[in-house]
């Protein structure tokens, strides 16, 4: 009989250190081609967001308050538990010129179609009032700090109580919005140094001037930031809504710096932009 020899314990423990290394080496490559093909879809459904609103807006000569919709229920209680699933409502956009429910659901959500949330406004951008202008508001033909005034920066923050189907706050939740989890387009579940919580996205208004309740939903002002769905003409520039589901934070729950977010604008479409400035300036980002 011939010689029969095993693997020795070093050669065993060779062995499994390189499947270990090789591992190591595959599996990250693995979950970023994973990811960026999550980008890549998201990115489609945010493209295809905007060509149906575009369409909804030829129709209706303006932009839907909501991309899905509020929360329908089957008795028709705006706050009832009878919740009529995402899937099985007639929306602005859902399904007549978006067909898959899908579209408004970022690939990273896994929320159902009958998971109803209420919201709070996004982060308020921090930089001081009259230092940070980033359009000629009053017509002067310069762009300069007198083209930030307080009335034209974003009314509420996350702090002012839950947003009602008007745009304004309240802190009594039955008379909050209610938003479909799955639209992560219209709310957004964002880490905070505070804790999580859900944010509104798309919305009609969002200024002082445009949003206050003494003078109630959808006023004006001339030297307002045009830049708001509600108003006949928005400029390309306008911000329709974001994908804050790629986000890194740091251990204190801040988001980083790195263009991670994916910011769907009015003229240009959807592209990558730092999570860091969408997370402090909202609405207020620039293509």
């Amino acid at each position: 009989m011939g010689n029969r020899r095993g693997f020795t314990l070093i050669e065993l423990l060779s062995v499994i250190a390189i499947i270990a290394i090789l591992s190591a080496i595959i599996f990250p490559v693995f979950a970023r081609s994973r990811v960026s093909a999550q980008r890549g879809g998201d990115l489609s459904s945010l493209n295809d967001l905007r060509s149906a609103l575009q369409l909804y807006r030829t129709d209706q000569g303006g932009f839907p308050p909501a991309l899905l919709g509020y929360v329908n229920t089957y008795s028709g209680d705006p706050q009832g538990a009878d919740v009529i699933p995402a899937n099985s409502i007639q929306s602005y956009l859902y399904p007549k010129r978006v067909s898959g429910i899908d579209t408004f659901r970022p690939r990273p959500l896994r929320a159902a179609p009958n998971v109803v949330t209420n919201a709070v406004w996004p982060g308020q951008d921090p930089r001081a009032v009259n230092s940070a202008p980033i359009l000629d508001l009053n017509g002067d033909g310069a762009v300069d700090n007198n083209d930030d005034p307080a009335n034209a920066r974003q009314a509420y923050g996350p702090t002012n109580g839950f947003v009602t189907t008007s745009g304004l706050t309240t802190n009594n939740a039955a008379q909050a919005a209610r938003f479909y989890r799955i639209s992560g387009y219209d709310v957004a579940e964002v880490r905070t140094p505070t804790g999580p919580r859900i944010e509104r996205r798309y919305t009609l208004f969002w200024t002082v001037w445009s949003v206050r309740a003494d003078l109630g939903f959808g006023n004006g002002n001339a030297n307002d930031d045009p830049r708001q769905l509600g108003y006949s003409e928005p400029p390309d520039s306008t911000v329709i809504t974001w994908n804050s589901f790629y986000r890194n934070y740091d251990s204190s729950g801040n988001a980083q710096r790195e263009r991670n977010d994916i910011v769907l604008f009015l003229g240009g479409g959807a592209r990558t932009y730092d999570s860091r400035r969408v997370a402090d300036q909202s609405y207020r980002v620039m293509p």
